[in-house]
């Protein structure tokens, strides 16, 4: 099975520098993937050469979205930016998905004008992996959607669980709803009828987790609003940051704590490759009828290429039908409510 995935080139903070190695990396190491750069041909083509053949194509695009762009604008000013016309060629069915790494509203704005939302789902919503005790596990929403009904929140988990069993071939991922104790009589009004959405859905439902049990790995699938999740998201991001940096400076201390630094060395390259947030790169915006990749905008060829690759396996799980399927389930049961 042959995968296309349009890259918008001209996102994110460093553009066509990390964007176009990360994919002919790609392309290089996955013969079943086809690439379609898109952007400004001038600033592509010196970047390509002679590398990936066929399988490598240029698509040329004259503007581009800025990271501080108003998404309004974005989307009513510029049809024929980089990030609209990767994300075109996923509705006219040229690709299979689109990663970018550009401005977050304005993808969200034209990926949901372009492609639609699928049957039964009223939002999308941005799912990302993060590394647990377990392993990993999918938390969403991460900011598009900052007030949620219960009915939200349950089809975040029926995205989110239909996505881990596509991509993993889980047949029951369990999934979990944020909250600020395990109790069922904790949380607000929303958050404790979504859990009685949860328990009714037949979907494998653990009850409540706590902000901490995210990394314990209580949970395949952890729910929650879109304003909750970015705060826990954000603050776990400054975390990591924050230890790094007290152990850059302890080791760095004096003579004898560089020493130990020097023994230290494997032990340390091993925790950072473990809690590298770089492996983890590429959320989904999980509800279109498409498959859109969204790349943090400071991204390196590392984490670009880790976006890329959720993007095309992804593509190559039939996702979006495993979503369709489990949301037309629950259909007659929404009409009868």
């Amino acid at each position: 099975m042959s995968i296309t995935v349009a890259v918008d080139c001209m996102g994110g903070d460093h553009g066509p520098r990390v964007t176009v190695p990360a994919a002919l990396d790609l392309v290089r190491d996955r013969s079943d993937l086809r690439v379609v750069l898109v952007g400004l041909d001038d600033s592509l083509r010196p970047l390509l050469g002679s590398a990936g053949g066929g399988r490598v194509a240029i698509r040329h695009a004259s503007e581009v979205v800025e990271m501080d762009e108003s998404p309004a604008l974005a989307l009513r000013n510029k049809k024929d930016s980089s990030m609209r016309v990767a994300v075109d060629l996923v509705k006219q069915g040229e690709a299979d998905a689109c990663v970018s790494a550009g401005n977050t509203g304005a993808l969200m704005a034209v990926s949901r004008f372009v492609l639609k939302m699928l049957p039964g789902i009223d939002r999308p919503a941005i799912c990302a992996v993060l590394p647990t005790l377990k392993g990993h596990t999918h938390v969403l929403d991460l900011g598009a959607n900052v007030d949620c009904t219960p009915d939200h929140l349950l089809q975040f988990a029926i995205m989110g669980t239909s996505l881990v069993a596509a991509i993993e071939h889980r047949d029951r991922p369990t999934v979990g709803i944020l909250n600020i104790g395990e109790e069922e009589i904790k949380g607000n009004d929303v958050v404790k009828r979504a859990a009685e959405l949860l328990w009714e859905s037949g979907l494998n439902f653990v009850g409540n987790v706590e902000g901490d049990g995210i990394y314990k790995g209580d949970a395949d699938v952890i729910v929650c609003d879109g304003f909750v999740g970015n705060v826990a998201l954000k603050a776990s991001e400054g975390l990591a940051q924050l230890l790094a940096t007290f152990l850059r400076q302890e080791f760095s201390r004096n003579p004898l704590t560089r020493a130990a630094a020097l023994f230290a060395l494997p032990m340390l390259n091993r925790f950072r490759k473990r809690v590298d947030h770089r492996q983890y790169n590429g959320a989904t915006l999980l509800g279109l009828k498409g498959i859109v990749v969204k790349s943090h905008g400071s991204a390196d060829s590392l984490a670009f290429r880790r976006a890329l690759e959720r993007a095309a396996d992804e593509a190559g799980s039939g996702v979006l039908g495993r979503i369709s399927e489990r949301v037309a389930q629950r259909q007659p049961l929404r009409e009868t409510a």
